[in-house]
């Protein structure tokens, strides 16, 4: 195949997919009310627009809309009198939610001329094509409001033109593509409120609109640049959300031009530079700038009319202003992450409910006057340098429910008081020197209780042992003594750490719920380890080393069917540790009658006892070891033929490739070393077919394959992390090239994935899709160069054991990696579904993957997903119709039940294959982990068919976060998408429409604390 087929374009249109980010709290619009059209047509009867509706309801899809009830009692339809008359007309129109697809509606509602008001979020609209025609819609001349949210619109906004009327536009969380949108915003003269976040537009902010725009909502976007003065020409702005886009350079001091501002939002950009000193707008009341690159001073004037601050993440120093916390009104300041020096000021604002300075270098005694105002609900002055006693005076704070004084220098008792509190839920003052006894009281709200790493002494209070809702208990490295009281068993834990402290007598019955991890290590606890530990079938680490325990390993052990870790090391026990079903990391080391019965079936076993069965495998398999590879180099020295290419090929597992870049480093040998020398010797043979505007030369690749940056290697060729410096300025970039063969002729078989691969990628254009920038070609070897992905692979996150420090890719020490939390999970859920989407019905003809899986889902610095890996992709004759394979294609654990009796497949493989990631994401388990069921799809479905709960099988480190009822809607999800006939599973289109929904309301959920109006029962952040 030429280069020039593999540039064959797919017929696909073009445009960016909707970014999940956090929506801001203002998201609803509190609207003035609305003036009618100075020249309105006669009032429509409501009996007329009954019958105009009356049509609407088989579409609508609601039996509550029928003849024999008048319209103006009709769900969804308000009706006002008519000016001075009596009649009623239908004024509002509220549709959300029903998952409309039909156009036709539009044609009727068109007729309905009074209508001011119409909500149709939450369906499933494409494209608004013509649906407002201007020369018979009568609908559009009195139209105030139109709310077309949470879509999946993608046409151009110039189909929304001819509202002369309109007031409150919201087309948030849509597909509208990148687009000139001045040109179209300047056609709503009226505009009051216009909401455009979460479309992924690019480009500059828009400043050709309304003049009387008092509410612009732009955040998550791509908007890049400055911000533009002339916005600051809009001087009725109340409300201005620009978060979550790519600005940069300074914030404007423009903005003391706006006399009516409220709210001004500028999360999660790239601005830098000073908070403007002279900002000064007298009526701002909230300001968020975090998590952008602002350093300087705090300036004062924020001190004076701010009600709600966060300026967390950022590069500020110096102290904090003296009546920054007392301004009157003061409702939330958060000034994490920074790097302030000082003190806490003394006074505090009466109505301060949330207060987080932690991450800072402040320094001095917790002010004794913190809790005068006893609102405060947050405080977290974590990770600084405070000193002294925890005054006693926090107890005033009767609605505390975090507290958060972790890795500080503070020292003394804990006042029984703060423990007791009654609405605390976590209580977290580790790493810290306090001293005396663990407090007898603690709230019964409490959930989280960490008083790691002090130096407590006593015994663990009888008291703590009624605290019903206590999941997380950690009092490790203290002083602790005595035994460990019998009603443990009673307790709902899911994670418990005593180690490091001086406990002593026997092992009790445990809490049946401890589902993450038991460690008990480094006591003096004695007897025997107790066989009800087995019953923790849910339990994934079990650390009871260096204590004096002794007798044999119970064999209930090896039920504990999710265990990963068992550390026994430095006992006195005997006899053979029992097998588990699953890999368990072993160590038990320092106990001299104890042998490992689990042979190579562990990932990592230590022990202390050599057993002699296991002694002679070891022999054999490193003697047959030697004999292959020497055999193999024979073979490789004497014949480099395409027969034992193909066989290697054949041997390797098929579709790593691109998703390496993130699995590991592995090691290289000679025979790789003299391939990319031999590639660096010739750089002349190379041509270079681009596919996007380059900023490096052919050289810049070549020289960088080299041993320190090789990454991985699939089954088709090698994996390269590749720096180079821009060609046209001194910035430096990185790539990952794949490498398809190192010397000798390419094989057939992968001559044909580097063909498909390129001739779909190159032309696809998808936010959500790995972007290849290159192809580079010689008669020996072929090369794709793509975007670097900073996060890896999904695979890594959810089943890798430890990620690297520093950059992904370095060579440097492991360190453990912290589970994804849920909305994350989603976030990768939604962005892998769009680009399915994107190649199912938007490509023409159809693209398939073949090959989707965790490993080929890679993610970027911000978790962006990105579906990679297309040397096994087919494009389909036509939409819907399968295509036949010349061979089985994907992996074992996400391959559709059809390969087994037919090669003639469709997009329904691909749903299988991402129905399959779902349930990892929400089961946390691998592909192939079915216990007896065999793999994951065919376990889920036999749990959600026997009418089981759920929940028992939620990943345990989200299965407490807050979402249970979206957690399991995904779940269902996967289960729908792994059904066994094809025709059972749903489209992609359908399935990313569900996951939308999900994705508002967990977004909803995670940034509902900072809600203006939000005041009881805060969701919490342990």
């Amino acid at each position: 195949m030429t280069m020039e087929g593999v540039r064959r374009y797919c017929l696909c249109a073009s445009h960016g997919f909707f970014l999940l980010v956090l929506l801001p709290s203002l998201f609803f619009f509190h609207h003035a009310p609305m003036a009618a059209a100075a020249d309105a047509p006669p009032p429509l009867p409501a009996e007329d627009a009954q019958d105009i509706l009356i049509n609407l309801s088989s579409v609508v899809g609601t039996n509550r809309w029928n003849s024999s009830t008048p319209v103006c009692d009709w769900t969804g339809v308000t009706c006002t009198r008519s000016g001075s008359g009596s009649s009623l007309v239908v004024t509002n129109i509220t549709l959300s939610n029903y998952g409309i697809s039909n156009r036709s509606i539009f044609a009727s509602i068109c007729h309905i001329y009074t209508l001011q008001s119409l909500d149709l979020s939450r369906n499933s609209f494409t494209d608004l094509g013509d649906l407002f025609p201007t020369s018979s819609c009568r609908m559009k001349e009195g139209l105030l409001s139109l709310n077309l949210s949470s879509n999946k619109l993608s046409h151009s906004l110039s189909d929304l033109s001819g509202f002369p009327q309109l007031e409150v536009l919201d087309l948030s969380f849509n597909l509208f593509p990148s687009e000139n949108l001045s040109a179209y915003l300047g056609s709503f003269p009226r505009l009051r409120s216009l909401n455009l976040s979460s479309n992924k537009l690019i480009g500059d902010i828009p400043v050709s609109m309304a003049g009387s725009l008092a509410e612009l909502v732009l955040s998550g976007n791509q908007f890049s640049g400055s911000i533009p003065l002339a916005l600051f020409n809009y001087g009725n702005l109340s409300l201005l959300d620009l978060s979550q886009n790519d600005l940069n350079g300074a914030v404007p001091d423009e903005f003391k031009s706006l006399p009516k501002l409220q709210t001004l939002l500028l999360s999660g950009n790239s601005l830098s530079g000073k908070i403007p000193p002279s900002l000064n707008v007298t009526t701002l009341t909230r300001f968020a700038a975090n998590k952008n690159s602002f350093s300087g001073l705090i300036p004062t004037w924020i001190t004076k009319h701010v009600r709600m601050l966060d300026l967390s993440y950022n590069n500020l120093n110096g102290s904090i202003p003296p009546d920054l916390l007392s301004h009157p009104g003061l409702q939330s300041v958060d000034l994490t992450s920074n790097m302030l020096e000082g003190t806490i000021p003394n006074s505090l604002s009466r109505s301060l409910f949330r207060l987080r300075l932690g991450g800072n270098k402040l320094g001095g005694n917790i002010p004794n006057s913190i809790c005068d105002g006893m609102s405060l609900a947050y405080l977290e002055l974590d990770n600084n340098q405070l000193m002294g006693n925890i005054p006693s005076e926090l107890a005033k704070c009767k609605k505390l429910s975090l507290l958060n004084l972790a890795s500080n220098q503070l020292q003394g008792p804990l006042p029984d008081g703060i423990s007791s509190l009654e609405e605390l839920v976590v209580l977290k003052l580790q790493n810290n020197s306090l001293n005396g006894h663990i407090p007898n009281t603690f709230s019964a709200s409490l959930s989280t209780l960490n008083l790691s790493q002090n130096s407590f002494a006593g015994q663990i209070p009888s008291r703590v042992f009624e605290l019903r809702k206590l999941s997380t208990l950690d009092l490790h490295g203290n002083n602790i003594s005595g035994g460990i009281p019998i009603s443990i068993s009673s307790w709902s834990l899911i994670e418990l750490n005593l180690g490091y402290n001086a406990l002593t007598g026997t092992i009790p019955t445990m809490a049946t719920t401890l589902s993450t991890s038991l460690n008990l290590s480094h006591n003096y606890l004695s007897g025997s380890v107790p066989s009800n530990l087995g019953s923790l079938s849910e339990l994934e680490i079990l650390d009871l080393s260096y204590n004096n325990l002794s007798g044999e390993v119970p064999s209930s052990l090896g039920s504990m069917q999710s265990l990963t870790q068992l550390v026994l090391s430095y006992n006195h026990l005997s006899g053979s540790v029992p097998r588990f079903r699953q890999d368990v990391e072993i160590d038990i080391e320092g106990n001299a009658d104890l042998i490992n019965g689990n042979g190579n079936n562990n990932r990592i076993s230590t022990t202390g006892k050599k057993n002699p069965h296991n002694v002679v495998i070891i022999i054999f398999t490193i003697a047959g070891a030697l004999v292959g590879l020497c055999m193999l180099a024979f073979i490789v020295t004497m014949s480099l033929s395409k027969r034992i290419y193909r066989a290697e090929g054949e041997r390797r597992s098929a579709g790593d490739g691109v998703s390496q870049i993130i699995n590991g480093s592995l090691v290289m040998d000679n025979h790789q070393t003299s391939a990319t020398e031999f590639m660096k010797a010739k750089p002349d043979n190379w041509q270079i077919t681009p596919f996007q505007a380059l900023n490096f030369e052919v050289a810049d690749i070549l020289q960088e394959l080299t041993e320190e940056n090789f990454i991985g290697s699939g089954g088709s060729g090698h994996v390269y992390r590749v720096t180079y410096s821009n060609r046209y300025n001194s910035s430096t970039g990185v790539v990952a090239v794949k490498q398809i063969r190192s010397v000798g002729w390419l094989d057939e078989k992968l001559e044909r994935e580097f063909e498909s691969e390129a001739s779909i990628l190159c032309n696809i254009r998808h936010n959500n899709i790995v972007k290849l920038l290159c192809c580079l070609s010689s008669s020996e070897s072929k090369l794709l160069v793509y975007d670097y992905m900073d996060n890896g692979c999904l695979d890594k996150w959810l089943h890798g054991s430890v990620v690297r420090s520093g950059h992904s890719m370095a060579r440097t020490r492991s360190v453990q990696h912290v589970p994804l939390d849920w909305p994350t999970r989603l976030i990768v859920a939604v962005g892998a579904a769009q680009g399915l989407c994107y190649m199912h019905h938007d490509c023409s003809p159809p693209i398939v993957h073949r090959d989707v899986k965790t490993s080929n889902i890679l993610l970027d610095s911000e978790f962006r997903a990105k579906v990679a890996d297309f040397g096994l992709a087919r494009m389909l004759v036509r939409a819907g119709e399968p295509n036949t394979m010349s061979a089985v294609a994907g992996s074992f654990g996400y391959l559709a039940p059809e390969y087994a009796y037919t090669r003639k497949v469709d997009e329904k493989v691909d749903v299988y294959s991402f129905g399959v990631v779902l349930l990892e994401l929400t089961t946390g388990r691998k592909a192939n982990d079915g216990s007896e069921l065999g793999c994951l799809a065919e376990w889920a479905r036999h749990h959600y068919q026997s009418g089981a709960s759920i929940q028992v099988v939620i990943d345990k480190s989200i299965r407490y976060a807050g979402y249970p009822s979206e957690i399991e809607t995904v779940f269902r999800i996967g289960v729908q998408c792994t059904g066994i006939l094809p025709s059972s599973r749903p489209a992609m289109k359908d399935v990313l429409q569900i996951l939308l929904k999900c994705s508002e309301q967990t977004l909803r959920k995670s940034r509902m604390e900072f809600s203006m109006e939000y005041e009881a029962a805060p969701f919490l952040l342990p």
